[in-house]
Parts: structure tokens; C-alpha cells; sequence
């Protein structure tokens, strides 16, 4: 029976083997910024994210041109569209290892089980402010507690501010909180003395500055800030406090590379040494981000993350042209899963044999026949067949299994994606089931398809009905929305001139015991005879 790579998904006791040009561990600005780079370059990529944000505690974003005030779960939300526009995977999960293959791959493995064997790695993991330790001052981070002018000082704006200094480099920006308001409470609560030439220039300003200690900050009846209490007894009414936290780098997935964090110059944390192109201490792993910079802002991750995905799509040319190698997205991962034992069981979909039965045999495009189940069925029944896959794997068995059954077949390593992929107006009927034809933002997949009916010919795609699938929760090793569904086929054929739809349900799949899909949808269409 054939299938496809989604029906592994929901099946918990098989963990899966990806392969890829580049895994972007970190799924936010800069991850996203780099994946879609890389994505354009028509490299393979697979995002892993584990949905914890540097920024999740802020409601808004600011200072990103062209996406100031949106909230920065929107801001991923709009990447992840772009970058899956492109064919880029983005998968939920954490990375919990990345070690060397023998051949110099990466391997990285998930906290699902699940593992993905990628040429590059880009690291892209953000880091975690820990905030002093000051009771009271977590459970307002994010909102009435803010560490950055520029992120979030417009809105404390002529509101009373204290400013808690806890290392050396805090007085930094009391200059910037002054400009945003006069009533500016300095308090030096550790690592800068009462003499330190810039808290004289402060008072000289105007600004008050005391020498306390914190004990706590506390909240009013609504659990809003309230005010800061010092340890000499006073306490200080306040609308917004600023602090600056220290950066820990999340770098521990990549400790059995020996790839160690480096304590910043700046004394606030530590950070991931990078070359001029972003490419750390072990070859083939690269950092972006505040991984690589903790001082960078969402716009500056963004832009960082945007150039190394850049300087790791050079690397990877210059490999593919030193090798004389120039391998399709995606045909490494699917060549990895014909590696061994066949895969499927060789019979027809039934949803094939219930629409083709009645058709009169002419020429037959089977796109993505792997083991050829489908495309051996057509030709036994007097088809001419062309089976197209991107795995020379399967197509080896495919036409190892047709001559044992002593049935001609035309095999063609292609990619759906390519331009000019099949002979345009040839076929009778092209058929695609369940084939993972990456988006594209001219869909270029879906139109190479229909374009290779000739006139009088049929379409037939069917795919799995993912809603289901999208409702469940659980780490997939796929991401079903970085593919073409059915609807880019509908919405390409409604209304094209010469094409009428004359089948577009959802009809139960008659699969496999134990399959996650309890339900197809089958799309066929005709082209009108000239």
C-alpha cells in the first residue's frame, strides 16, 4: 500500500531518521530570518522550535520597522508562514544533543526521539535573563518591569521609574530614562558606589539617586507594581522599574561539540564566539542572535540572523561545487528512507483504482511513485508510465520490481518543484498521492502538475485530510504545512479556462490497520479535449 511521509506522524513508537542541508535549532527571529534565506536558496531546512521566546513575556514588540507594537507571538507567526512558503519545515520540539557523524554531519537529536542529520547547523537558542534576586521583581518582568529604553521606554514615559543598579555597567542607560521622564528614581542597590563620577553627573542632572539596597518590590490589590521597599525601611511608590538582568546563553545542546559559552566584555553574561560569517569554534555549526550578541533587539536578531543564513548558503555552494554535486531539496531525506527494506507494501491506493478504472489507457504520469505501488498497477493494466520521484533509491526498486513482473515503465528522477519538471501537455493522466510537493510562492509544483495534462487528460491528487492531524498534540518529525495541500490545486483550476473539477471530497482512506488518516481528500479534474 502506498503512503506518504505524514503517516508516521502519529505513530508513537516509531521514532524517524531526517536528513537536511541545514537545522536551525530556534525558531525566532533570527532562526526564521536565517531559514528564510536559506529557504530561497533552495537548500533544504528544518526548524526547531521550542516555543520559549526570549521576548514571551512582553505583550508588544517595538522598534522593528514595519512591525512596530506586534506582539511577538505574531511577529513568529508571520515567519513561520513566510519560511513554510518556501518548503522550510518548522517542527515543535527541543534539541537535546548535536554530535558529529562519521562523515562530518551533524546529528541532532530531539527530546520527541526523533533525529535530524543536517550538513550545517545554525544555533539560533536565545538566551535567559535571570533577573536579581529580588523578591517580588519575576512576577512583573515583561510588563511593569523592563530592563531595555528602547524596547519598552516610550511607555513608561513621564511615569515614576526606579531604576535598580545591580552591577557596573547599570548606569548605563539612566541617561535614556531620564530623557523619558523627570521622575527618575535612581537606587544603587549593588555594584556601583555612591562616588562613582556618573552618579554625581545623575544628581547634577536633577535625577535622584540613593544609596539602598532592595528588599522587595510588591504589588497592589489588582497585582499590579506598587511600589519598592529599601532596606533602611523606606519605600518608594512606582509605576515601572528597570533593571538590568544577566544573559545566559542556552548553548547546552551543543556542549558535546565542545562548543562552551564565553563570558561577554560587557559583564552582563555570556555569549557564543563567532566568526566574521557567524561560524563558532567547531566547523559547520554557526550562531545568530542573541546567542552570538545578547545586546541585539528583535530587529537586529532578525538582521544577524538574515546575514549568517546568507554566509552558511556560500559555504554550502562552495562544497556542492567542489563536489560537482547540486542535489534536489529534500532528495537526501527521501533517499535515507528507501535505504533499507522496502517501505510500502506495493498495492494500489484505492482511491487510484477507484477513479482511473474507468478511464481508456493512454500515457500515465505518476509523480512521487516511490516503490511504484501505483505506477506498476497503471502499466499492467496498459498504461505507458512515466513514475517520477526525487529518490533514485525508489526508482531502482520500482524498475527492479516491474521487470520481475515484466512490465515496461519510463523512470525519471525529477523534481515537482523544477522548472520545465515534466513534458508539458503529454499525459493523459497525472496522478500524485499523498507527495510532499514543498510551497512555493509562485506554485510552481501545483502548476507543473497541471500543466503536464494534456488536453482531454485527467488530474488526480489526493491527499490525507490533516485537520485531524493539526488538532493533536505531540512533536511530528513533519511539517505538513510546509507542503501544497489540495486547496493550491482548487485554487489554481476554479475558473482556469479549459478545466473542470469533477471531484473534490473527503471520502474515509480504506488504509492501512493502524493508520493515522481516517480520511482522504481526493481532487480530480479534466482538461477539456481542444
Amino acid at each position: 500500500y502506498s503512503r506518504s511521509m505524514h503517516e508516521h506522524e502519529t505513530q508513537s513508537h516509531e521514532t524517524v531518521e531526517r536528513h537536511c542541508d541545514v537545522a536551525v535549532i530556534g525558531g525566532s527571529a533570527a532562526g526564521l530570518a536565517a531559514a528564510l534565506q536559506l529557504g530561497r536558496q533552495r537548500r533544504s531546512v528544518i526548524v526547531v522550535d521550542s516555543g520559549e521566546p526570549r521576548n514571551a513575556p512582553a505583550s508588544h514588540m517595538h522598534g522593528y520597522l514595519g512591525h512596530e507594537g506586534l506582539p511577538p507571538s505574531d511577529l513568529v507567526e508571520i515567519g513561520r508562514r513566510e519560511v513554510r512558503g518556501y518548503g522550510v519545515e518548522v517542527l515543535s520540539g527541543r534539541a537535546i544533543d548535536v554530535t558529529l557523524t562519521d562523515d562530518g554531519s551533524f546529528r541532532v537529536g530531539l527530546d520527541s526521539g526523533h533525529s535530524l542529520i543536517a550538513r550545517k547547523v545554525l544555533a539560533a537558542t536565545g538566551l535567559i535573563d535571570e533577573l536579581p534576586p529580588i523578591p517580588g521583581l519575576a512576577e512583573h518582568w515583561g510588563n511593569e518591569v523592563i530592563h531595555c529604553p528602547f524596547c519598552h521606554g516610550f511607555e513608561a514615559r513621564d511615569r515614576r521609574i526606579a531604576q535598580i543598579v545591580t552591577h557596573p555597567l547599570g548606569l548605563h542607560p539612566a541617561g535614556l530614562f531620564r530623557q523619558l521622564t523627570d521622575r527618575l528614581t535612581v537606587i544603587l542597590h549593588d555594584g556601583v558606589a555612591e562616588d562613582d563620577p556618573e552618579v554625581a553627573a545623575l544628581r547634577q542632572a536633577g535625577v535622584e539617586v540613593l544609596a539602598q539596597r532592595v528588599s522587595r518590590v510588591t504589588s497592589d490589590d489588582d497585582g499590579g507594581l506598587k511600589a519598592v521597599e529599601l532596606e533602611n525601611g523606606e519605600t518608594l511608590a512606582v509605576d515601572v522599574v528597570a533593571v538590568g538582568p544577566r544573559a545566559r546563553v542556552r548553548a547546552e545542546a551543543f556542549a558535546s561539540l565542545g562548543l562552551e559559552p564565553t563570558p561577554h566584555p560587557n559583564g552582563l553574561g555570556d555569549y557564543v564566539v563567532t566568526d566574521e560569517t557567524g561560524e563558532t569554534s567547531v566547523p559547520g555549526l554557526y550562531a545568530a542572535g542573541n546567542l552570538a550578541d545578547p545586546s541585539q533587539q528583535v530587529l537586529q536578531a532578525a538582521a544577524n540572523g538574515s546575514r549568517v543564513g546568507a554566509m552558511i548558503s556560500f559555504s554550502l555552494a562552495r562544497e556542492d561545487m567542489e563536489a560537482a554535486s547540486r542535489p534536489s531539496p529534500g532528495q537526501r531525506d527521501w533517499d535515507h528512507r528507501y535505504r533499507g527494506e522496502p517501505v510500502w507494501s506495493g498495492n494500489p491506493n484505492p482511491s487510484l483504482v477507484a477513479e482511473v478504472t474507468d478511464l481508456a489507457p493512454g500515457r500515465a504520469l505518476d509523480v512521487g511513485a516511490g516503490e511504484g505501488g501505483d505506477a506498476i498497477w497503471l502499466a499492467e493494466r496498459g498504461w505507458q508510465v512515466t513514475a517520477s520521484d526525487l529518490s533514485d533509491r525508489a526508482l531502482d526498486r520500482l524498475a527492479t520490481e516491474a521487470d520481475r513482473r515484466g512490465v515496461k515503465i519510463e523512470c525519471l528522477t525529477a523534481d515537482a518543484t523544477a522548472l520545465d519538471a515534466f513534458e508539458p501537455d503529454a499525459f493523459d493522466l497525472v496522478t500524485a498521492h499523498y507527495v510532499p510537493i514543498p510551497r512555493s510562492p509562485d506554485r510552481r509544483g501545483v502548476r507543473n502538475l497541471i500543466d503536464a495534462v494534456a488536453p482531454g487528460g485527467t488530474l488526480l491528487v489526493v491527499n490525507h485530510d490533516l485537520e485531524p492531524l493539526r488538532q493533536q498534540s505531540g512533536h511530528r518529525p513533519f511539517d505538513v504545512e510546509a507542503f501544497e495541500s489540495i486547496d493550491g490545486f482548487v485554487d489554481e483550476l476554479e475558473g482556469a479556462p479549459g478545466w473542470e473539477i469533477e471531484v473534490h471530497e473527503t471520502r474515509p482512506r480504506n488504509g492501512p490497520t493502524g493508520s493515522p488518516h481516517a480520511n482522504d481528500i481526493v481532487l480530480r479534474a479534466r482538461r477539456r479535449a481542444a
